[in-house]
This record gives C-alpha cells, structure tokens and sequence, in this order.
C-alpha cells in the first residue's frame, strides 16, 4: 500500500462517524441513504486529496465535501418531488421515558428535516458539536451571522418539536 492509501485509510477511520452522524440527520434517519452519501463524500475526498492545501482543517474540508453533498442530493430529491410533506408527529414533552425520548429526537429530525437546507446543514453541524467558526468557515457565512443563525433556528425547532 502506498502512503496515499495509508493515509486515506486513517483519514477515513477517523472521519467516517461524524460523516455519517451528519448524513443521518440530512436523511431523517434513512440509513441506506445516508451511507451511500457518506460513501460518496469519502470517494470525493479519495480524488481530491491530493489537491487539499491545508488552507483549512482537514475535517473542516471534510464537512464541507460532506455538506455539498447532501445538499446535492436533497436538490435532487426535491426535483423528483415537489409534494414531499412530513408527517406531523405529535410528541409529549421530555420525561425520563426512553420511548418517549426516542419519540422526541425523532419529531426533532422531522423538524430539522423542514429547515431550509442551509440552516438544515447548519443546525446538524452544531449538533455534531463543531465550534461556531468552524461552521461558519464551512459555510462561508461570517461567524455573527451563524451565532445569530443558530439562536433562531433552535427557537423554531423548539416550538416544532413542541407543535406550537
């Protein structure tokens, strides 16, 4: 093996969960969906690794593959289907009650899933805990912008999830 496949692997082995978390949440939760984009943003990385110059973090190049995308697949889906409405679950509030959890995490992705897609990607980055600069580095949106972003999108998630 080369030292080109050598660290490609451990770039992949390192990188994939986040990819994945990330891809998850653009797919509400469609596994096959989210590993084949997953699949196809390592394939990206794998042809351009070469070209990477450093100029931000390797992860950070990584997210944005990652996010362009899904972004591209989420255009793709909404040409194929202009109707595509989610169904509105309604969810109890927080109690301690597994079910009930799984219930709510699941009415959150519904939720994040009908953000547009720019604020979809952002609220996925700050869920999978990235520093607000870096999404904004990701993004290319100044990091005012995506601290004022972030605040408004949790509010309308929160009442949401809430079904106010």
């Amino acid at each position: 093996m080369g030292s080109k496949e050598i660290t490609y692997q451990k770039i992949y082995e390192e990188n994939y969960p986040k990819v994945m978390r990330l891809c998850m949440g653009y797919t509400v939760g469609n596994d096959a969906l989210a590993k084949d984009l997953a699949q196809e943003t390592f394939i990206k990385v794998w042809q351009n690794l070469e070209g990477f110059r450093n100029e931000s973090g390797l992860s950070t190049w990584i997210y944005r593959i990652c996010v362009n995308t899904c972004l591209a697949e989420i255009r793709r889906e909404r040409k194929k289907d202009r109707n595509l409405q989610i169904d509105s679950l309604q969810v109890s509030y927080v109690s301690d009650n597994a079910t009930d959890k799984e219930d709510m995490l699941v009415q959150l992705y519904k939720c994040i899933n009908k953000l547009s897609s720019t604020n979809k990607a952002i609220i996925l980055l700050e869920l999978e805990g990235l520093p607000q600069l870096e999404i904004s580095e990701i993004m290319g949106i100044k990091h005012k912008a995506i601290r004022t972003r972030i605040h408004r999108i949790k509010q309308q998630l929160t009442k949401c999830v809430h079904n106010e």
